[in-house]
């Protein structure tokens, strides 16, 4: 089993069952559990170091600052090691900095990681052939999200078209304004003329709409989202055998 074969279903069902179960309980040891079970699947998928790396780096540094932040704002309790005006750095602060961190990574990780190589394409075959999502809803998600690639293009030309007329080196916030309104109105125009040609074209119709491209549903997803509820359930066993589950901040 390698991620590249498994359907983009499971990989989001896994994902979505792992951080239903971190999302209860603000704490270090369930969100420890479910991140080593979590590295643990994605090398049995056959993620690449380098490309794990790549993107749990910026999960890594979103981790990092938000721990900082609780590290020093967080809830005061027990020994008070640094005091300057609202910065209080205690053992409660501490602790709950810690958690904050891996749960951060743990909830997020798989939903980066696992979505690594996945297509929009491939995706939108998912939701409207595994979740029988409606093909109006899945297609024109698919087609704007095709559409947003289009909007660096327009921004650019719209600043080369200011540059030719000699009106973008003056009143600079009022030239990002106007341009992000031109913007708006080319995203809104192109949006309607797509939707249009796209009705017309049956790609909303049901229930009898086809799909050019199977999307495969068998043991190997299956799999995949029986290790996310185990890894969820581990994480909850063990954090309640060692007396830190603290649903949702009760404590």
């Amino acid at each position: 089993m390698t991620a590249r074969t498994i359907n983009p279903v499971a990989r989001l069902l896994t994902a979505l069952v792992i951080a239903a179960a971190l999302v209860f309980s603000v704490d270090w040891v369930s969100a420890l559990t479910a991140l080593i079970g979590e590295l643990v699947l994605f090398a049995v998928i056959g993620v690449t170091l380098r490309a794990a790396l790549t993107r749990a780096a910026v999960v890594l540094v979103a981790a990092a600052l938000t721990g900082v932040t609780i590290l020093l704002y967080g809830q005061t309790s027990g020994t008070v090691h640094w005091h300057f005006f609202l910065v209080t750095i205690s053992d409660g602060s501490i602790a709950l900095a810690l958690a904050t961190f891996l749960r951060v990574l743990a909830i997020a990780l798989p939903s980066v990681i696992l979505f690594i190589d996945v297509e929009s394409t491939e995706l939108a075959d998912g939701l409207g052939q595994v979740l029988r999502l409606p093909a109006r809803f899945v297609l024109g998600a698919l087609a704007g999200l095709r559409m947003v690639g289009l909007l660096g293009q327009d921004w650019r030309y719209l600043g080369y078209a200011r540059r030719a007329r000699g009106v973008a080196d003056h009143a600079r916030v009022r030239r990002i304004a106007g341009q992000a309104f031109a913007l708006l109105v080319f995203a809104v125009r192109r949006g309607s003329k797509l939707a249009t040609a796209m009705e017309a074209r049956g790609f909303g119709a049901y229930p009898t709409r086809t799909w050019a491209r199977p999307s495969p549903f068998g043991g190997r997803e299956f799999a995949l989202i029986a290790a996310g509820f185990a890894i969820a359930a581990a994480a909850i066993v063990v954090s309640v055998a060692y007396g830190t589950w603290n649903f949702i901040g009760s404590r």
